[in-house]
């Protein structure tokens, strides 16, 4: 079965880094578009960041362009989200996904792992 296992969330000040790393099995990895959606508290999930299936083009959400970068390892069947430039609204458990486009459209497919939390405060 589809088994997604997010990692690397913690507590980090504003302007800091972090690295989430999501292992993913169950399912032909580098079939499928990947992507990342976060939930705040009190809030519905968004798409951050996803990424075509052969990493060849990404897309970002307006809140994160320029501070987020996904990327993915299909040898290792893991995606990536690095964030920098932290901000206290990017407070949120984070979610890799697996998905498709159509066109520029990211459709995500009913798969979620547990999720990180990411924490900026200082």
């Amino acid at each position: 079965q589809v088994q997604l296992v997010e990692s690397g969330g913690g507590l980090v000040q504003p302007g800091g880094s972090v690295r989430l790393s999501c292992a993913a099995s169950g399912f032909t990895f580098s079939s499928y578009a990947m992507s990342w959606y976060r939930q705040a508290p009190g809030k519905g999930r968004e798409l951050v960041a996803a990424i075509t299936s052969t990493g060849g083009a990404t897309s970002y959400a307006d809140s994160v362009k320029g501070r987020f970068t996904i990327s993915r390892d299909n040898a290792e069947n893991t995606v990536y989200l690095q964030m920098n430039s932290l901000k206290p609204e990017d407070t949120a458990v984070y979610y890799c996904n697996p998905g498709a486009y159509s066109g520029s459209m990211y459709f995500a497919m009913d798969y979620w792992g547990k999720g990180t939390l990411v924490t900026v405060s200082s």
